[in-house]
């Protein structure tokens, strides 16, 4: 509801649950304050991306604009653990080795691929449409995580996922034409997929420092979207508009991905 006043749009509350490993934190660390409020923060501040994105989209085409919301995120997340550097507060951190490599290279692909689609999906279909169809990333990363990396999901989590998208359809519900499966839907399917195994490899790196993953994941992510979008011929947007959307990115992907590290 805090998003329906926000936006006018409704479907936008659904966008603030999209997340299986944040609602598996703030499950398995219930006791813990903390991570209650990461987990949270990281679901809300990945909530406005949706709206202002489709907004950002009438001036800066897909592809650009999902290498510069990664970008930011990168530059973003980079000033704040310069700035840590400078205060002596990284003595106790853990950072990448080369045993992380495989999971890393893996995360930095897919989060190429995950915002392009979404970015297209956003640009094919109505934002109503994105956000319901955006919750299908609980389901893509529940199965990844049982299938491929054998975690366990109780009954309990089973439960909290089947009500969390039973809420999000009634929040977003504004009759049939709210749902129509089209190009663009494919698309958001597409980069739910993406992201439900980005989400694992992510977790299994994510005893490792959240600033430092972020960065890597922001940097070369972005640079690989701006890449791709110079080869199928997409122009830079005007400086306004990038920068714009590199403050987004910061913000929706940037402090959002390291909150949700930081639930483990």
């Amino acid at each position: 509801m805090v998003f329906r006043s926000l936006f006018a749009m409704p479907p936008f509350a659904v966008s603030a649950v999209v997340n299986l490993d944040l609602i598996k934190g703030a499950m398995t660390l219930s006791k813990n304050k903390t991570a209650t409020v990461f987990a949270i923060s990281a679901a809300a501040l990945y909530a406005i991306n949706v709206p202002l994105s489709k907004l950002l989209l009438i001036n800066v085409l897909p592809r650009m604009l999902a290498g510069f919301l990664y970008l930011g995120a990168g530059v973003g997340i980079g000033v704040l653990l310069g700035i840590r550097k400078t205060q002596n507060r990284l003595a106790d951190e853990q950072w990448l080795d080369k045993k992380d490599l495989a999971y890393t290279i893996a995360m930095i692909g897919l989060d190429i691929a995950a915002p392009i689609f979404l970015m297209l999906g956003i640009a094919n279909t109505n934002s109503a449409n994105v956000s319901l169809i955006n919750n299908f990333e609980i389901v893509a990363t529940s199965v990844i995580a049982l299938v491929i990396f054998k975690e366990k999901i109780s009954r309990r989590l089973w439960a909290a996922i089947i009500l969390v998208m039973l809420s999000s359809a009634i929040l977003g519900f504004e009759g049939t034409e709210a749902f129509v499966f089209n190009k663009g839907s494919l698309f958001v399917l597409c980069a739910c997929i993406c992201w439900g195994v980005e989400n694992n490899c992510t977790r299994s790196i994510s005893d490792k420092s959240s600033e430092e993953i972020v960065l890597v994941k922001g940097i070369f992510s972005g640079i690989g979207s701006i890449l791709i979008a110079f080869i199928v011929g997409e122009k830079p947007p005007e400086i306004t508009y990038m920068l714009a959307a590199m403050l987004l990115g910061f913000v929706s992907y940037g402090l959002s991905i390291n909150f949700y590290i930081s639930v483990y």
